[in-house]
């Protein structure tokens, strides 16, 4: 079962993680704060990795912070697999710059 589809009433559609950031696209209910859904997300992972491996919590400069404040979010409207597709690629589309 998926903790944010149980409790925020949204779908994860697409997701895409890099080494230093990654793409979600995800349908949520119009009540949902997209802060607050971020926030969830941002601290649930960070709660796991950090238990998980315990030596990057040592690391002074970090804290007791693993993620960055910020975050971009776009709403999508008819352009849905287009940005889907996009998130799906990202990947690649990073190993073909470097």
């Amino acid at each position: 079962m998926n903790p944010f589809t149980e409790r925020q009433g949204g779908e994860v559609v697409e997701l895409n993680v890099q080494v230093d950031h990654m793409h979600v696209l995800a349908l949520i209910r119009p009540k949902v704060a997209v802060s607050d859904l971020v926030g969830a997300v941002k601290g649930r992972t960070a709660i796991r990795i950090l238990s998980k491996y315990k030596k990057l919590k040592q690391k002074p400069y970090w804290g007791n912070y693993f993620r960055t404040r910020g975050y971009c979010v776009d709403a999508v409207g008819l352009d849905e697999e287009k940005v889907r597709r996009y998130v799906m690629y990202q990947d690649e589309k990073d190993r073909e710059k470097s």
